[in-house]
């Protein structure tokens, strides 16, 4: 037993050839899964009557309305609801529209093509920037580890999330994509860098910690740039689909938060935060919201400590982006995706300066716990996901700790503002 663990502390269980095993595996089960189920549909609908893309329905049905002259419908549930029976029959289920507005400038154009090539553009756009941004984060890795070159790709592949993500039609990669281009583009163009916060005004539930972790590195040009391009966002919106739709959008805010947050029409199993942990076990709402905002303000207390340090641009961006999950009461097991450049983060301080104990381990269990999150949930009550994003988060605070504490004891050899 005292081996094992000396194992799982090393992290040297994880060789570079069990790395690429265990991704090509997982990749082409999955990939083999994914074709036979879409064979095994009819009319793009599949075995379980779920049109393919299940979320992205809504989506496309929110464009289509817009293009029909009815905007405000789209947080009406049962006009968005009849639009969605239109295009794929009386017996589909429900998917609701809980995005501001602002989403609209990218769900009506998709409308505009037949539901399959709206979907497969969506889906393949969006994979080829997640993967994009991937390759972005760890190229010092490929640089100075030729052996890493090719096995990044498919251990981004391989990441479970990018299945569920897939599954539903999700914006899981356009999220991570946009988060993670932003922190890298932070350090040298701090403007282009907020205009890519900005446009994650789509997900507010994740903007309680970015505008933060701003505030506490000074990074001013980069809060002015994106509270201009959310403003240019709201006005373009307003210009575009009329005011209404903003004040459609507030009245529907609070069925939405009480429908599938508080109640868990979504399924609690299916979210990945306290609160919906809390209603899992049978809490009460109160109490849920009141552990959430506990564990929120410990986490924005986290990256305020990290942010105003002079840890270089990988860790800061590695506990910003874990964060971001942690402390948002509404994530989905799709938004898992966000751990992609969490990790890819990670890894590159790391084979640049060695791993801590734990971390690699702890590394493994985040990229391998979206497969199992939800089936766990739901047969046992376990929340995976929110373990493993936690027990991350305390794996790179121990690690921002330890660095701070050499850099004190040492002369600085890097740059909190060194590009990664």
């Amino acid at each position: 037993m005292n081996r094992f663990w000396q194992h799982v502390k090393s992290g040297d269980w994880l060789t570079l050839e069990r790395v690429r095993g265990y991704s090509l595996i997982l990749l082409i089960l999955a990939g083999l899964a994914m074709a036979g189920w879409i064979m095994l549909s009819k009319g793009g609908v599949d075995p379980n009557g779920k049109p393919l893309g299940t979320d992205f329905l809504s989506f496309y049905a929110a464009g289509s309305l817009v293009l029909d002259g009815r905007t405000a419908e789209v947080y009406d549930m049962a006009a968005h609801y009849a639009r969605q029976q239109k295009i794929f029959g009386a017996a589909i289920p429900y998917y609701g529209w809980l995005y501001p507005p602002i989403f609209l400038l990218i769900a009506t154009p998709l409308a505009l093509l037949p539901y399959a090539a709206a979907l497969a553009l969506w889906q393949i756009a969006t994979l080829l920037a997640f993967l994009g941004l991937i390759g972005w984060i760890v190229r010092p890795i490929r640089i100075a580890h030729p052996e890493f070159r090719h096995t990044w790709l498919w251990v981004a592949l391989a990441f479970p999330a990018v299945f569920i993500n897939l599954g539903h039609g999700q914006n899981g990669f356009l999220t991570a994509a946009l988060l993670g281009a932003a922190l890298m583009t932070l350090p040298m163009r701090p403007v282009l860098a907020g205009v890519l916060f900005g446009l994650l005004a789509y997900k507010p539930q994740f903007a309680l910690v970015i505008p933060v972790a701003l505030l506490a590195a000074g990074q001013w040009r980069a809060i002015v740039s994106a509270t201009v391009t959310v403003l240019v966002l709201v006005g373009s919106t307003a210009w575009l689909f009329g005011i209404e739709v903003w004040f459609a959008f507030a009245r529907s805010t609070a069925v939405s938060r009480k429908l599938l947050l508080e109640q868990g029409d979504v399924g609690f199993e299916k979210l990945q935060s306290v609160f919906a942990a809390i209603r899992l076990w049978g809490g009460s709402i109160p109490l849920a919201y009141t552990l959430q905002t506990a564990i929120s303000i410990l986490t924005v207390c986290g990256v305020v400590w990290v942010w105003r340090s002079r840890l270089e641009v990988s860790q800061k961006a590695a506990v910003l982006v874990i964060a971001t999950l942690l402390a948002s009461p509404h994530v989905l097991d799709y938004d898992l995706t966000l751990l992609a450049p969490a990790l890819a983060f990670i890894a590159v301080t790391g084979l640049r300066r060695g791993f801590r104990p734990y971390e690699v381990s702890m590394m493994a269990v985040a990229w391998a716990v979206p497969l199992f999150s939800r089936g766990i949930a739901g047969l046992t009550g376990i929340p995976l996901g929110l373990m493993a994003v936690t027990a991350l988060y305390v794996v790179t605070l121990r690690r921002a700790a330890h660095d701070m504490h050499e850099m004190e004891r040492r002369p600085v050899r890097y740059s909190a503002l060194t590009p990664v």
